[in-house]
């Protein structure tokens, strides 16, 4: 994407981790799931697929471990990508 001209903030959650209200703006309306990353060993353990969290709940889950959130959130304007999907972001840019 920087290759294209977009200008990018990074941030390693790790270190620099989301706080509620970032979360909430990033989620907004749209569905918790869509939020999730089917790959973290929580949402697996929880069997989230199968009975998904609410969005408060997932919210706290989210908060305490960060990588239960899908990587990377691209935002422009209004518009998110979620997760690497190329065929999206090339059209975001």
């Amino acid at each position: 994407m920087q290759a294209k001209g977009a200008r990018l903030e990074e941030r390693e959650y790790g270190k620099n981790p989301l706080s509620e209200n970032e979360l909430r703006e990033i989620i907004g309306d749209g569905p918790i799931t869509d939020f999730l990353n089917s790959r973290n060993s929580l949402y697996r353990g929880k069997s989230m697929k199968q009975k998904p969290p609410s969005k408060e709940e997932a919210i706290k889950l989210i908060l305490k471990e960060q990588n239960l959130l899908k990587r990377p959130v691209i935002i422009k304007g209004k518009k998110k990508v979620l997760g690497f999907d190329e065929a999206e972001l090339r059209e975001l840019l």
